[in-house]
């Protein structure tokens, strides 16, 4: 890929302010790390310094997944490329510690990882050298000028695959359309989730990169066994009672949560709630919401389990939402109270648990219409309309268990994107067996 002297001024006015910013990304990583002590660890892989750096044999499959959410949709995929390729290394990055954490859960050993360095030229460049991929599998949304630039310069296929833009991302990256459309230059694939967000795509890309549709990885991720065992076991323990779960909540959120629990403790005394919140540093926060309210508090990382005295069990570890999700006989998805966006609601859908989710769900309007048609999902608007739309859950338990049949039924009936994908990846790559 040679670079006309207008892109190549394009590159350097986009990188000259990030390297005047690279002090500020060590004061963010402190302050981050004041929070979740795992960011004040493993600076010299941001920085791609070469000894923090797997030294892999050309021909690597390189697979980046940002966090936690891109991690588990990536599962099938990773999966299969190891299966269909177990001659070549498999290098994973991501870039928070909770996305880490869930790499080394999953894989543990069987895949080399790393943190992915900040995008500045100098440090994709000594990242791509290290590494030596044959293949860049780009996870959802993550659009880097420097590092899609430099792999098309190293002859590195870049796929993104399982890829899904909103329409509020849209309108955030076309001030700066020319940038992105020559990071979108080094792009081999786009395999896009939906037909929107493949038509949102070639709003930025125009007619340079192939965009398919493939549809959404995450239908494909097989649902362990091991959660429906550990569900059982999680329910023996709480007795009889009803459970809902409010999973992957943010700050702005926490307080009808605990309204709603309170609320509905009114009609259901003995009503258990399961809550994840969705990141680390609010674990603490919540526990103390909940005693202050007056609750009796039992969590995963000192008591273990539920009991049946408990009122809200507090699920602070990482990675086993969805036996608790399995648990439950309702599920809340949060980020959608406030304006994030949502969360994935397909986990607790495709467990045949019925679904409530606030309005903001512009992360996944597919998901959100898919579900909603079949009555799987019931949209709320704040802590009395959560309270309310529990509460009839639990008092018609025929109807419940209906609501999260039908989206079970319509989560099996839109499988298949890995195939299509996997088919795309071998025809842009190339790639040949590696005994």
């Amino acid at each position: 890929m040679s670079l006309s002297l207008g892109r190549r001024l394009l590159l350097a006015f986009y990188s000259a302010p990030l390297w005047l910013l690279v002090p500020v990304t060590l004061y963010h990583l402190v302050w981050r790390g004041l929070r979740q002590r795992e960011y004040l660890l493993r600076w010299s892989e941001r920085y791609a310094q070469l000894d923090s750096l797997p030294d892999l044999p050309p021909g690597a499959l390189w697979v980046h997944a940002v966090s936690v959410g891109e991690v588990n949709a990536a599962i099938p995929l990773v999966n299969a490329l190891r299966q269909r390729h177990p001659g070549r290394p498999l290098l994973i990055t991501t870039i928070t510690p909770t996305g880490s954490a869930r790499v080394r859960a999953l894989w543990g050993d069987a895949v080399h990882h790393v943190y992915l360095p900040y995008d500045l030229h100098g440090m994709v460049r000594r990242f791509l050298e290290r590494v030596r991929p044959a293949l860049a599998v780009v996870i959802e949304t993550e659009l880097w000028p420097n590092l899609f630039v430099a792999c098309a310069r190293a002859d590195v296929p870049v796929v993104i695959a399982n890829a899904r833009l909103s329409e509020r991302s849209l309108r955030g990256y076309r001030w700066m359309a020319s940038l992105i459309r020559l990071a979108l230059s080094g792009v081999r694939l786009i395999a896009a989730q939906s037909e929107a967000d493949a038509a949102r795509f070639r709003v930025l890309a125009g007619d340079d990169v192939r965009i398919q549709v493939t549809g959404n990885l995450k239908y494909d991720q097989p649902l362990p066994q091991a959660s429906r065992e550990e569900a059982i076991g999680w329910r023996k323990a709480c007795g009889a009672r009803p459970i809902w779960v409010a999973a992957s909540t943010h700050a702005d959120e926490e307080a009808a949560v605990l309204e709603a629990h309170q609320r509905l403790r009114e009609t259901h005394p003995a009503a258990l709630l399961l809550w994840a919140p969705r990141h680390p540093e609010r674990f603490g926060a919540v526990a103390a919401r909940v005693q202050d309210a007056g609750l009796a508090l039992r969590r995963r990382s000192v008591e273990r389990s539920p009991d049946a005295r408990c009122d809200v069990f507090l699920i602070d570890s990482l990675g086993e939402l969805p036996g608790f999700l399995a648990a439950g006989d309702v599920a809340f998805v949060g980020g959608s109270l406030c304006d994030v966006g949502g969360h994935n609601l397909l986990e607790p859908a495709a467990l045949g648990v019925p679904v409530l989710s606030g309005p903001h769900t512009f992360n996944f309007v597919e998901m959100t219409a898919l579900l909603k048609d079949v009555g799987a999902l019931e949209i709320v608007a704040d802590a009395d309309q959560l309270a309310t739309a529990i509460d009839w859950l639990l008092t018609h338990p025929d109807q419940a268990r209906a609501r999260g049949r039908a989206g079970r039924q319509r989560i099996d009936r839109e499988r298949g994107a890995l195939e299509r994908t996997l088919a795309l990846i071998d025809d842009v790559a190339g790639l040949r067996r590696i005994a």
